[in-house]
């Protein structure tokens, strides 16, 4: 099975791709990650529309069988909240337009799978998610690994 991970945001978007099977070791083998970045001067229809056309890249490069998603946490300010909203509601489109089976976990939830307490810091989010999949080094940078832990999330709980 492959396992689009996403960790949304509308200045970064953190996505990983992990499979299993086929004789990956352990969970299973990361086949890529990375980040979709947006200019810091775009507005924000311009940014929701290349986050889609970004997702949607990914969903046709790599034909997963799921994707899953990091849920919106309450921040502060209200704004930020309703913009990461507008962006998981770019993901999810992207994913039902794919026909994609679709899962959503929480910060916590993701932090608490892959590294054992839910109120883990980035860099022992990167280094387990190192660990688990038996890479030399932790994905870089930080939001990747997110991505990546969202995908090992989904793996480990289904």
């Amino acid at each position: 099975m492959r396992v689009l991970g996403i960790d949304p945001g509308t200045s970064v978007t953190g996505y990983g791709v992990v499979e299993t099977g086929n004789g990956a070791p352990g969970l299973g083998r990361l086949v890529e990650c990375g980040v979709i970045r947006f200019a810091r001067r775009s507005s924000l229809p311009d940014r929701l529309a290349e986050l889609h056309d970004g997702i949607t890249d990914l969903i046709k490069r790599h034909q997963p069988a799921a994707l899953a998603l990091e849920n919106a946490f309450y921040h502060k300010n209200v704004r930020t909240t309703l913009v990461l909203g507008h962006a998981r509601g770019v993901v999810l489109l992207a994913a039902a337009q794919a026909r994609l089976d679709i899962a959503e976990y929480a910060p916590a939830t993701v932090k608490k799978t892959v590294v054992g307490a839910g109120g883990a810091g980035k860099g022992q989010v990167a280094a387990m998610v190192a660990r688990l999949l038996r890479l030399k080094q932790a994905p870089h940078p930080a939001d990747a690994a997110d991505g990546v832990a969202v995908a090992l999330t989904h793996i480990i709980r289904s």
